[in-house]
């Protein structure tokens, strides 16, 4: 009966590693990718927030309206992101706690495979005091 390659007791590992390194990154690279992507959506969503308290902000100037918070809004998200996140914007009067306030509504799609998603899957709002 022949030895095995390497003596007794050794079997051939050779080429293990590659496949240990392939296994391995293949995983690393789809975590990395997985944290990318969240930060991705969390950055759409704070900027799609934030564009929409400064529209509702900005609509509740003494000369300016509803249709100016849409603007603004579209223009803020526009810059920010492309007009892609900004084709879904409406505005409405509410009341908080007794108090009249311009309310702006975003719906625009939830990033999934970079800026890629489902249409209206994401939907923020931003609020403003109506100085009286």
């Amino acid at each position: 009966m022949p030895l095995p390659r390497g003596g007794w007791g050794r079997t051939d590992e050779r080429g293990s590693a590659v496949v240990d390194f392939v296994l391995v990154g293949g995983l690393l690279t789809l975590f990395f990718l997985a944290i990318i992507q969240l930060t991705l959506v969390i950055h759409v969503r704070n900027t799609l927030v934030d564009a929409a308290a400064s529209g509702a902000r900005y609509g509740t100037l003494a000369d300016r309206g509803s249709a100016d918070a849409r603007d603004r809004t579209v223009q803020l998200i526009g810059v920010a992101l492309n007009q892609d996140f900004a084709t879904d914007v409406t505005t409405s009067e509410s009341t908080y706690q007794g108090i009249r306030t311009l309310e702006v509504t975003v719906r625009a799609p939830l990033p999934v495979i970079g800026l890629i998603g489902p249409r209206a899957a994401l939907e923020v709002k931003g609020h403003a005091a109506i100085q009286p």
